[in-house]
């Protein structure tokens, strides 16, 4: 082993590219993309050194035009869960026993991976997989995933060198053993920025880890295996399987070796593991750790003194970029009667004025959401909305799922405080609006509160000070990530650490080193120096 306290680079958020026209990243992304679009993939499971096809397959199909094959993707067996897991223990000991830095070097090499030859690559499938213009892309799919990686390095440095004192008779050590046992990562659709970060925060601090991507994304999580093999990742410290999502899970929490899971996805199925995990405890061999980032109702609050195209900025982008597809996104928001009308008009003008379709014309703002079962429930709600007597659409409304699964961005004003839509997680481009009268500002920042079961994000506009500080007291467990004047989204690596309480989640803080130290379990070492040879204390003496 190398001799030396060695020093990481220090971690800097990736600049995002502007994309502009003739610029040669836009140049570049697009022949990537139509490369891409005019050829299939065929994925197969991922287990120790084996590329597996199993023969059973799934076909993708981008959300922007869902007759379009891009590739198939082959299923797992039970049999490929017990493989994956037991390969992973195989490879547990030397990833384990590896010193740091090279760990620390492997993810390093992604990041700059990702940087350079692979940006345009990971991009366009972003784009195609998961339906994202170029801008969602370039934020999550490389800057993000770029920032996760070189962070999670320079924390993994500040948690190792985080040790207790010692005197001159004994010497106190902390060592952070990854756990014993195996790492379960779950990973959702919308961000290829959190697939890849869910195992590889795992991996990073010496676990070895079994990863189901979302079957919705599994066309750029084939780009994120590619950039882990070429950085260096071994055999078997990542392994990758997909297929019946309750199968694998269950396969997995069989194994006595299970230690621990990371999770992004629905709150329902986030509860419905925590439960399995809690029915199976007896049978593990350590208690498994339980990190999760489920859903959201994020909030905008507008205060009487808040400028109106602030707020108006904010709820557009805020609830519809990525179509609304961000457990962020602002689903519910709050305006004072004495600023409706102006915040009403600029909201109706700037919605209609955003353009709608593939994510390959730069021009679009919105593309399509997910997936069928996504529209269709949208739908339901955007239809209910029109009968009801306590809702009005006020633009949007419309919806098409002939060539791609494309819902209106939609606002939705209620008179009624707990509509479903106020309360009900959508994930969609669909954000309900209650209009309060300004003297009840103080009874509001309550409704808020108690509105909904989540507490992942939310935003307060506001030109008073002294109502930015009650409304930071007011909902200060009505969100994990609050925001001041600026919308719900867009948390940076490394700046705004990221995770909710509630309903939404454990609130380990993706980003930061707080979740970093979920996948460490610490010894201390003592060593004394002089031991001691009788056992006779001083105060035994007459």
């Amino acid at each position: 082993m190398l001799k030396g306290f060695f020093q990481v680079p220090k971690a800097v958020n990736e600049p995002v590219k502007s994309y502009a026209p003739n610029s040669s990243e836009k140049a570049a992304v697009l022949a990537e993309y139509k490369k891409m679009w005019n050829t299939t993939i065929d994925v197969p499971l991922y287990i120790g050194s084996e590329a597996i096809r199993t023969g059973n397959t799934k076909i993708m199909t981008a959300p922007h035009d869902h007759k379009h094959v891009v590739g198939t993707y082959h299923l797992a067996e039970k049999s490929h869960v017990e493989k994956a897991i037991a390969n992973a223990l195989e490879s547990k000991a030397k990833w384990a026993n590896m010193a740091w830095e090279q760990r620390a070097a492997i993810f390093l090499k992604a990041a700059e991976l990702i940087a350079g030859p692979y940006r345009a690559k990971i991009n366009a499938a972003t784009m195609i997989a998961q339906s994202k213009n170029i801008f969602q892309a370039e934020i999550d799919a490389s800057c993000e995933l770029i920032d996760f990686l070189r962070y999670n390095v320079e924390f993994m440095t500040q948690i190792y060198g985080d040790q207790p004192k010692s005197n001159s008779d004994v010497w106190n050590r902390l060592e952070y053993r990854p756990l014993e046992g195996f790492v379960y990562a779950i990973t959702p659709f919308n961000f290829t920025a959190i697939a890849a970060n869910l195992p590889a925060s795992a991996a990073m601090m010496g676990n070895v880890v079994v990863w189901k991507p979302s079957d919705s994304q599994v066309f750029s999580a084939k780009i994120i295996i590619d950039v882990f093999k070429e950085a260096g990742v071994p055999d078997g410290v990542i392994n990758v399987v997909f297929g019946d999502a309750q199968m694998i899970s269950d396969t997995v929490f069989a194994s006595r070796d299970f230690a621990g899971i990371h999770f992004t996805g629905s709150t329902h199925v986030f509860k419905d593991i925590w439960k399995t995990i809690g029915n199976n405890i007896h049978h593990y061999k350590t208690y498994p750790r339980i990190v999760g980032e489920t859903g959201g109702k994020d909030f905008i609050v507008a205060h009487p003194s808040a400028n109106v195209k602030q707020v108006v900025t904010g709820i557009v982008r805020g609830a519809f970029e990525f179509q609304g597809q961000k457990c962020s996104a602002a689903s519910r928001a709050y305006i004072p009667q004495s600023l409706w009308n102006d915040v009403k008009s600029q909201l109706i003008t700037d919605v209609k004025s955003l353009k709608m379709g593939s994510p390959e014309d730069f021009s679009n703002f919105v593309t399509a959401v997910i997936h069928e079962g996504s529209f269709d429930k949208l739908a339901h709600f955007i239809d209910q909305a029109k009968k009801d007597t306590d809702a009005e659409i006020i633009v949007g409304g419309n919806y098409d799922k002939s060539v791609g699964y494309f819902i209106e961005p939609t606002v939705i004003v209620t008179t009624n405080p707990k509509y479903a839509t106020m309360e009900t997680e959508l994930f969609g481009p669909v954000i309900t609006i209650y209009v309060y009268e300004d003297k009840n500002w103080t009874a509001t920042l309550k409704l808020v509160d108690e509105t909904s079961e989540y507490a992942l994000t939310g935003a307060i506009f506001s030109q008073d000070r002294y109502a930015i500080e009650e409304a930071t007291t007011a909902l200060q467990n009505a969100a994990g990530n609050f925001y001041i004047n600026d919308k719900p989204t867009g948390a940076v690596v490394g700046m705004q650490p990221f995770g909710g309480a509630r309903a939404s989640g454990t609130n380990d803080k993706a980003g930061s080193a707080l979740n970093l130290l979920r996948w460490a379990s610490p010894r201390t070492i003592k060593e004394t120096f002089v031991t001691p040879e009788d056992y006779r204390y001083p105060f035994l003496g007459e």
